[in-house]
């Protein structure tokens, strides 16, 4: 089924239906490819000069929203229309500095159950890791 056919606050916006969150348009947003039979996202972000802290690298929180923005709209993805998937964990590890630039998100399901989805995922930016997390979601609907 094409996103075209979905229905859902996620495919809405993916099809253009709707505009973005204010978060994805804040976060420079763009779907790459999302596959919800598989539970994989990738998604691109563009880090600008207002996310960068006193040091000049972007700021961790920006890191820990962008990777929210991967992780949880890899499991709605998979979700019915009227259920959605608000995060009740979310366990960053910062590796590498991030700079001003495209970073690229992937996210994956690990688990999911009727009420609870476990999730795993990492940013990028130009081929080096530069934060992972896990994440719990729960599933209401």
């Amino acid at each position: 089924m094409s996103a075209d056919q979905r229905t859902g606050p996620f495919w809405d916006f993916v099809s253009g239906r709707v505009d973005p969150p204010p978060i994805a348009a804040l976060l420079g947003f763009e779907l790459i490819a999302v596959d919800p039979d598989a539970g994989t996202i990738e998604v691109g972000f563009t880090a600008t000069d207002q996310f960068r802290n006193p040091v000049g690298d972007v700021q961790g929180g920006i890191l820990g929203a962008m990777l929210d923005d991967t992780l949880g709209p890899c499991l709605v993805a998979t979700l019915g229309p009227e259920q959605w998937a608000p995060t009740l964990e979310l366990h960053t590890h910062y590796l590498a500095p991030a700079t001003v630039g495209r970073i690229v998100g992937r996210a994956r399901v690990v688990q999911r159950g009727r009420t609870v989805a476990f999730l795993a995922g990492e940013l990028t930016q130009r081929d080096v890791v530069v934060a992972t997390a896990t994440a719990t979601a729960l599933i209401r609907g």
